[in-house]
């Protein structure tokens, strides 16, 4: 999943870090805006839209996609119609020194898409779609699943990540890492212009002729750093389908498989696109599996399916092949195979589980030496001996990089991480509700990192946003934090946006 965004379009939070900048003023306590305040405000929102405790909307509407946030109950929740209304929304928590987040799929691995009390500016009802010259203009707030739907609907595609719900605008800012990467970059590499609305509340337009650093920064530098991103300009692909493949492998043959798709998967063509999982449920059995994507025929997938195979010297357990629509297989990769588009989400109308995790991530820019393939091996039959939660599992998934990802200089945007070969996210998940074993669950994580983290290359994806990294700025932007610094400061010299791992 999780190729997603980290903060929904943008999170910002009540509290900077050690040393960072504050607002001139101080904030008061939540509660300082009168039910009179909260009504204007309401009033002055193009869809009319503010959830507040005690409304029947609310028991919903306060939910991210994680329930380990449920405890967070923000004092509002504001449904924005377009930037307008972003604007007022920041006047208001100006006026009342508010603390404020916002959010747009809420998939903040640290729950950073809300807060106690404040207001939650929510984005998801800007979702306008509308095609150009070899573009198309998003909503920041539509997910992705229905963008993957609009887009197929013309015979396009840009490429993107494959949780369904994610929100377009936390993706992209944060890079966008997906099953097209290989094949057209990542999504922030396909912006040609976003509107935003900076903390004085103007609404910019960036592009090659106007902030033009501001448009660089959006591209990778994470989103909650500058403003609101309110829609953006892509460019497009014309693409009908693709084929889908997977195969399974016995677990003793593991070592094989990992030894062979890291030489495989980050140098092939750029038509192909891999990832590889390690998995097991905690106190079973573990398990490997490669799939992907081929931008091309059967027999072209057939032939560099044969070369893995090859290399890995044993024949899998299971091989599936099998051409798709675009729009098929983004229902494939987002774990929806014969659902529908409404049924593809975690909402009443959808059929899909709130589910709870745990996760963090590497970029590796050399391959495996043996010690690091059994140290995967080992982090992943360790979860075989796990008392987890009921429901809970473990993974390392590992997704190629390479091809047009790394055809970009890391300096050209925001996004520093130009020669990986893979990332790694290692997670855990459990069933909704469940407590006992928890712990446990984190423990197995941060074990799994820390077998394999000696032989990554020391930077994280910002989009799996890691509250326990204490190194985040290098990490996640290497060089390009100072720049993004000095970006900040000029568009943002008060530190209103700002939240526990902000650029400042």
């Amino acid at each position: 999943m999780l190729a997603g965004a980290a903060l929904g379009t943008s999170a910002v939070a009540a509290r900077c870090l050690p040393g960072a900048r504050t607002a001139s003023a101080p904030f008061r306590p939540d509660g300082s805006p009168t039910n009179a305040d909260w009504a204007a405000l309401r009033r002055k929102l193009s869809t009319r839209a503010l959830s507040r405790p005690g409304n029947r909307s609310y028991p919903l509407a306060h939910q991210l996609f994680d329930p380990r946030f449920d405890f967070l109950h923000p004092s509002g929740i504001a449904y924005c119609g377009d930037a307008a209304d972003v604007s007022t929304c920041l006047a208001f928590v100006m006026k009342f020194k508010l603390r404020f987040r916002v959010r747009s799929g809420g998939h903040s691995y640290a729950g950073w898409s809300s807060l106690d009390g404040g207001l939650v500016i929510d984005v998801s009802k800007i979702s306008h779609f509308r095609v150009g010259n070899g573009t198309v203009t998003v909503g920041a707030g539509l997910d992705l699943i229905h963008l993957y739907q609009n887009l197929a609907a013309h015979g396009l595609a840009i490429p993107g990540g494959s949780c369904p719900t994610v929100g377009l605008a936390g993706l992209a800012l944060g890079g966008g890492i997906g099953v097209l990467s290989r094949q057209f970059g990542l999504t922030c590499d396909a912006i040609e212009s976003l509107q935003i609305v900076t903390a004085d509340g103007a609404v910019r337009t960036c592009d090659r002729t106007q902030h033009t650093d501001l448009l660089w920064a959006s591209k990778g530098g994470g989103g909650g750093n500058f403003g609101v991103a309110t829609s953006f300009t892509l460019r497009t692909h014309k693409l009908s389908g693709l084929v889908v493949f997977f195969m399974q492998w016995p677990f003793t043959v593991a070592s094989n498989v990992i030894g062979a798709w890291q030489s495989w998967a980050p140098n092939g063509p750029h038509e192909l696109w891999s990832n590889m999982h390690l998995t097991s449920a905690f106190g079973g059995s573990p398990q490997i599996s490669a799939g992907g994507t081929w931008l091309g025929t059967v027999a072209g997938a057939n032939r560099v399916i044969s070369s893995l195979i090859n290399m890995v010297g044993v024949q899998p357990s299971f091989i599936s092949v099998v051409p798709k629509t675009f729009l098929d297989a983004m229902l494939y990769e987002a774990g929806c195979s014969g659902l529908s588009v409404p049924q593809c989400n975690t909402k009443p109308s959808g059929v899909l589980p709130r589910v709870p995790s745990f996760a963090k991530s590497d970029f590796f820019s050399e391959r495996l030496s043996s010690a690091g393939i059994q140290a995967a091996i080992n982090a992943i039959e360790l979860a075989g001996s796990v008392r987890g939660p009921s429901g809970g599992g473990a993974a390392i998934a590992f997704d190629a990089l390479g091809g047009a990802v790394n055809s970009v200089n890391p300096a050209a945007t925001a996004f520093v991480h130009r020669n990986a070969l893979w990332d790694i996210q290692y997670s855990t998940s459990w069933n909704a509700g469940a407590t006992a074993g928890v712990a446990n669950a984190h423990a197995w994580l941060r074990a799994a990192y820390a077998g394999l983290h000696p032989h990554a290359n020391g930077e994280a994806y910002q989009n799996y946003i890691d509250p326990d990294l204490s190194n985040w700025r290098q990490a996640y932007y290497g060089a390009n934090y100072a720049r993004l610094s000095r970006i900040k400061h000029r568009y943002d010299p008060q530190n209103l946006f700002h939240f526990p791992q902000s650029i400042t």
